[in-house]
């Protein structure tokens, strides 16, 4: 028999759904109706319930509220929403609230019987759920009873250092186990469905605990019979090995073999991955935390690999800081000229630059903003709609810093850098209109080089001197070496007037080589020779 309630606050709509549907005909029983979630709260606490129907827009608390109590407290509660109000926004919210099914109304009693019988399949695999969980739970807790979990909370105090080091080792003496060796290290697995890259429910944490004892046993198994060290396990969920060195110099090379049949036996026997991090060698029990430092560090570097790993950290040197200038600057150059698969390259270089230098996740984020806005600059520099390119970028940022896994944050990159070459190509309908705009965001970065010609001007844009004379000419109304000229003098006169640097020196800082020939192209252009206009604008 499956427990049903009927929340709404319409009477009418109550008693419709009480008398329609055959509760017993489908195994079920209407324990209670009630007109909103309040009441719907108090029933909860003392009677039992499977099934909760529930409409949205009540008094007091409303339907939403009321799945937000249960999913966090009665999460076995299966819960189905039905409303006049079909609007999106609701919907989202019920799948957050774990809600099953979303009516809208009018639902006919065919319509309900049919969704009950759905939910009532729900209701049930939960049950044979929970109580294959309990068997395994119940299984478990003899473990935790037994030698091997003593042995483990004395190993992990002992590598910790939470208690006295020679306290540990005379407990582990006295449990007739001798750690004494040459030098130690430790090695931490961690399941990579339940670690901290995702929200674990209680069932999952339960879960969790349960195949980590299995990690556990096959650890334990390969360590003892290789004679390697202890396996113990950390916590409910973890499993480490205290390795110890004491016959061999090519140790090392062992450690991570024994790792990785570890590894490769857990996939074959349970189907899931495990990812390893293996700390340095000390020589003292009482350095034994330095090592397991490490090897946890080493697990952050799912975010830049994804899971599955096996990291040796006497082989890796992770660094912090990384030389992405030049491809930014080449990044900056392609995106403004739309060499899209050059700027997908450049892209691709930077984030394995990133995955090999083995940074933290937010150092990782950093660089990604950092090409983020360089992409901006290169909009600005062709007078792009900024307002347009700008649009949606505090969300943007989240996103990028929201990503479990470093490809996927790169993902969000690379279609935001999609959608700039969308909106530069809808602007750029001309393409003699975006050449004009590139050439003159060049001549206004390059104008102080004395061999600026028309020439570098025409291998920069890839196009022959005719063609880009012809469009220049027709977008501007200047051509190429009257608008060179003339951005030359206006940097010129910015400086007569607002330095006192000689005529030879400002000369040679827009770009001519001949101070003579600088004089005359001055007065050509504003009447002034550079000393007058300096003497009548500094008055």
């Amino acid at each position: 028999m499956y427990r049903i309630l009927l929340v709404d606050d319409e009477i009418l709509v109550r008693d419709a759904i009480k008398e329609n549907i055959d509760w017993k005909g489908i195994d079920c029983e209407l324990v209670g109706d009630c007109e909103n979630g309040k009441e719907a709260v108090e029933f909860i606490k003392k009677h039992p319930v499977d099934i909760v129907l529930t409409d949205i827009l009540m008094p007091y608390m409303d339907g939403m509220e009321l799945s937000s109590f249960l999913h966090d407290n009665y999460p076995e509660i299966v819960i189905v929403i039905f409303s006049g109000f079909g609007e999106f926004e609701y919907a989202k919210k019920a799948i957050k609230y774990g809600v099953s099914e979303y009516l809208l109304k009018p639902v006919t009693a065919t319509e309900l019987t049919e969704v009950i019988e759905k939910m009532k399949e729900k209701v049930e695999q939960q049950r044979l759920e929970k109580t294959k969980m309990d068997v395994l739970a119940q299984n478990s807790e003899k473990y935790r009873k037994n030698k091997q979990m003593i042995r483990s909370k004395n190993i992990e105090a002992l590598v910790n250092c939470t208690t006295d080091v020679n306290a540990s080792i005379e407990r582990l003496e006295d449990m007739g186990i001798d750690i004494s060796a040459a030098a130690y290290r430790v090695a931490l697995f961690d399941i990579d469905l339940y670690s901290g890259m995702y929200q674990l429910d209680t069932e999952k944490q339960q879960e969790s605990a349960l195949m980590a004892f299995v990690l556990f046993n096959i650890s334990d198994e390969i360590v003892t019979r290789e004679n390697a060290g202890i396996a113990y396990q950390e916590g409910s969920n973890r499993v480490c090995i205290l390795f110890r060195e004491n016959w061999s110099r090519n140790f090392t090379v062992k450690t991570k073999e024994i790792c990785l049949e570890i590894q490769q036996k857990t996939k074959e026997v349970m189907g899931f991955d495990v990812s390893m991090g293996i700390g340095k060698w000390v020589k003292k029990p009482e350095e034994l935390v330095q090592s397991h430092d490490m090897a946890e560090r080493t697990l952050q570097y799912r975010y830049l690999l994804g899971g599955n790993l096996l990291i040796d950290m006497e082989e890796q040197h992770p660094v912090q800081e990384i030389a992405i200038d030049e491809n930014l600057s080449e990044l900056k150059e392609a995106m403004k000229t739309g060499q899209k698969e050059q700027v997908d390259q450049i892209l691709y270089d930077i984030e394995t630059a990133i995955r090999q230098a083995l940074m933290e996740k937010s150092r990782a984020c950093m660089y990604l903003q950092q090409v983020i806005r360089t992409m901006d600059n290169a909009c600005e520099d062709v007078s792009a709609d900024m307002d347009r390119i700008r649009e949606g970028r505090d969300e943007l940022l989240r996103q990028v810093t929201d990503q479990k896994f470093f490809e996927d944050a790169c993902k969000v990159v690379q279609k935001h850098t999609d959608r700039i070459f969308a909106i530069l190509s809808e602007m750029n309908t001309s393409s003699s209109e975006r050449q004009a705009r590139l050439a003159i965001d060049y001549i206004q970065k390059n104008y102080m080089e004395p061999d600026l010609s028309l020439n570098s001007i025409c291998s920069y844009l890839n196009i022959s001197t005719s063609y880009f004379s012809t469009i220049f000419k027709d977008e501007t109304g200047e051509t190429f070496t009257e608008a060179l000229i003339r951005t030359r003098m206006e940097k010129a006169k910015e400086l007569l007037e607002n330095t006192t640097m000689k005529n030879y020196e400002i000369a040679e800082k827009v770009g001519f080589s001949d101070p003579h020939y600088f004089g005359i192209s001055f007065k050509k252009m504003t009447g002034y020779t550079p000393t007058e206009y300096a003497r009548e604008k500094r008055k």
